[in-house]
């Protein structure tokens, strides 16, 4: 779990390739520090959490809906049937919700993710290989579907040592404007 409400540096890097004011996907959002600076962005928000009492005090923000759902229960979430201009998901894996995530972006919509990876069981948890990408995993998830903006896998030294893969994807292949 991450306790700061300081937002990836990955995320904040590439959140302006979402379209402005577009809807955006935090997927397993925890405490709401994707989901804070986004709204600040002023993009509209779905935060979805197992638990969203961690958000409680944000819940009522103009732009944002919550919503409370075990994305691990089997079958696709309706949420999902959305289109989505962009979804940022941090520090969660749910290998069944892979495929799904990619095919709820709209059209140039960014996926934003960074996620364990192979390696950091090494440095603490999560070290199950459940919760560990494989190397290039996300690469090969979005490549065939996607422009690849940016790709990164290893080890990182802050906030702690941990092994991660980050990606930023647009949904199809046209060129995206950097």
């Amino acid at each position: 779990m991450h306790t700061s409400l300081t937002p990836s540096p990955w995320v904040k890097r590439f959140a302006r390739l979402i379209p402005p004011g577009g809807q955006v996907l935090d997927l397993a959002c925890g405490s709401g520090r994707h989901t804070r600076f986004l709204l600040e962005e002023g993009f509209r928000v779905l935060a979805v959490d197992r638990d969203v009492s961690r958000i409680a005090d944000i819940s009522s923000a103009p732009g944002l809906d919550v919503l409370e759902a075990d994305l691990e229960g089997g079958s696709k979430p309706e949420f999902f049937q959305h289109g989505f201009d962009g979804i940022v998901v941090t520090d969660y894996l749910h290998r069944p919700l892979l495929a799904t995530m990619r095919d709820a972006l709209s059209p140039n919509g960014v996926l934003i993710y960074e996620t364990f990876a192979q390696g950091n069981e090494a440095y603490g948890r999560p070290s199950r290989p459940d919760f560990l990408l494989a190397p290039g995993e996300l690469l090969h998830l979005v490549e065939s579907h996607c422009q690849v903006i940016a790709f990164e896998q290893g080890l990182d030294q802050s906030p702690r040592k941990a092994v991660r893969q980050r990606i930023c994807a647009v949904n199809g292949k046209g060129i995206q404007e950097l």
